[in-house]
């Protein structure tokens, strides 16, 4: 099969588009001929030797969609020839937590694309529970596009926060894909949300998918913004996965008794913090990666009923997988970025 593999750490010219074994499905497992992959900051992790451990040459890619092409043994739920995506979380399902349905705090769980080979090729290999149907009307791109954002997006929003209806929420940096997702799951649930960013049009383009509230960071501090529009009240909710560069401005940010909620740290893990403002205004702040498998079964139906839908921003095909993960390096984009692949022969 065709794959995108890096030998080597490095920028996105170690990309190489080659041949790679096929792999073969186990018990349990499925063997999906992919169609298309949705890229995330995670393969930049991976490619960039920031997540330790990456074996070498590697497949990148957590999202992707395509049809069943063979099943292992025991493997029989969904016939060769339907078209599935699945939960891009990996975990054994018999430890403590797993019993608990965090399978996302299992000690064998993993991310497909970070330390197993991933879905930047033409097929992979999957246990049959993480997959499902795709809903009729969405396409490989769409689909490929919806698990992870929405799967972090979702137990931020509603697992963690809690988020009820009437709250404010603020969510930085719209236009990457868990940012979107934040905002349509946000609005969901009946909260009021405040987005930023240093782009006109992108604040534009989220206005017109119900943000409430526009803050361009690059002409004025988010946080005196949000302290002002609130009257001196602040959010109830922070939605933070940038890190180092808006920590300090999201704690502030931040109404007495609310509740900030991180994945990610894409400015860097290791902010400046005043740890009174935390506990003089009684703030809760939670870590949240990935999202159960009970996350999962309500946002297929959500999904399926079209109250929630994958924001594309354009494709590319399977061997521009490098031009792609520049042009999300620069942030450029507005919703996800996708490869398009070519069907397993």
């Amino acid at each position: 099969m065709k794959a995108i593999r890096f030998h080597e750490h490095g920028g996105p010219e170690v990309l190489r588009y080659e041949d790679a074994p096929t792999p073969e499905p186990g018990p349990g497992q499925v063997l999906v001929a992919l169609r298309a992959a949705a890229l995330n900051h995670l393969d930049l992790f991976a490619r960039t030797g920031v997540i330790p451990g990456v074996p070498l040459p590697h497949i990148g890619g957590a999202d992707g969609a395509g049809v069943v092409a063979a099943t292992g043994p025991g493997a029989g739920r969904y016939p060769v020839g339907t078209r599935v995506f699945f939960d891009p979380g990996l975990s054994d399902g018999t430890c403590d937590y797993c019993a608990r349905g965090e399978h996302s705090l299992c000690d064998t769980w993993e991310i497909l694309g970070e330390h197993r080979d991933g879905t930047f090729a033409q097929a992979v290999v999957l246990p049959e529970i993480n997959l499902r149907p795709i809903p009729d009307g969405l396409s490989f791109e769409e689909a490929a596009a919806f698990p992870l954002v929405f799967l972090t997006a979702w137990r931020m929003v509603v697992t963690k926060a809690r988020v009820v209806p009437g709250e404010t929420v603020l969510i930085l940096g719209i236009g990457g894909g868990v940012a979107l997702a934040a905002l349509q799951i946000a609005k969901h649930v009946g909260a009021r949300v405040f987005v930023t960013s240093g782009s006109q049009e992108k604040l534009d383009r989220a206005r017109a998918m119900g943000a409430d509230v526009l803050i361009n960071h690059k002409t004025a501090d988010f946080s005196k913004e949000v302290w002002g529009i609130t009257q001196k009240r602040g959010v109830d909710v922070v939605i933070e996965n940038v890190g180092a560069a808006t920590w300090a401005g999201s704690i502030r940010a931040l109404a007495r008794g609310g509740r900030l909620v991180t994945c990610g740290a894409t400015s860097g893990p290791k902010p400046d913090e005043d740890i009174r403002r935390i506990f003089q205004k009684q703030v809760t702040i939670f870590g949240s990666t990935m999202g159960t498998r009970h996350d999962w079964e309500q946002l297929n139906r959500l999904l399926a009923a079209k109250t929630l839908r994958p924001t594309v921003d354009r494709t590319f095909p399977l061997e521009q997988a490098a031009e792609a993960q520049a042009l999300m390096e620069r942030g450029e984009q507005f919703g996800k970025l996708v490869l398009k692949i070519p069907p397993l022969s």
